[in-house]
This record gives C-alpha cells, structure tokens and sequence, in this order.
C-alpha cells in the first residue's frame, strides 16, 4: 500500500473506515433450522449470524428431482411451516448470492 495515503488525516481516516466496514459485511452469515412439530408438519426458522432475522426471504422446499415442492417465503417472525412432503426433499433458504443454506430431510430433528 502507498504510504503516502497515510500521510492526509482525512484519507488515513477514510480508508481505514472502508476497511473496518468490508469485515463487518463479511461477518453476517446465513443461518436455519428446521425441526418437525406436530401433525406431519416442519418448522424452518432463518436469521442471519449477526442476530438479525430475515422475514421475507425465500425458503423453498424441493425435491431430489429439482421440483419445488412447496413454494414459500419466511413470515414476519421469520419462520415458516408446511406440511411434510411425502416425497425426497431438501430446504433451501436462499438469501441471495453467497448467504444460501440447504437443509437436508435427514437433518431435519424430530420432535
């Protein structure tokens, strides 16, 4: 790096705030977790590693043939629940590009 940046306060200041800004975008994660609940019925909960929740954010349910089998997105809680389906599937939460997660049925905890 040039040292003559750091040589101008306000482009020290201003450079080492870009820097201190790019890791806190690297450090919010994608999270979730579904669980069977009663009646048939899974439970899938997202949120983000910063604590933050992700209502609104796509949470598909597909089969091993790549067919959406239950379309959906998180409600305001950030959880959604549908009824088991009777063929293969995987969860994917899909926050966008980098901050997916797939879930597995055999992962799936019972209740």
């Amino acid at each position: 790096m040039n040292s003559r940046l750091f040589k101008h306060p306000v482009m020290a200041a201003g450079l080492m705030a870009l820097l201190g800004l790019s890791g806190q975008a690297l450090a919010h994660n994608p999270m979730c977790e579904c669980k069977s609940v009663k009646d048939g019925q899974i439970r899938c909960t997202g949120g983000f590693s910063d604590g933050s929740g992700a209502p609104g954010v796509t949470l598909d349910v597909i089969g091993y043939d790549e067919t959406i089998l239950v379309p959906g997105k998180l409600g305001a809680d950030s959880s959604m629940t549908f009824k088991r389906p009777d063929a293969e599937f995987y969860v994917l939460f899909d926050a966008g590009p980098g901050h997916i997660v797939e879930i597995d049925q055999a992962d799936i905890e019972a209740p």
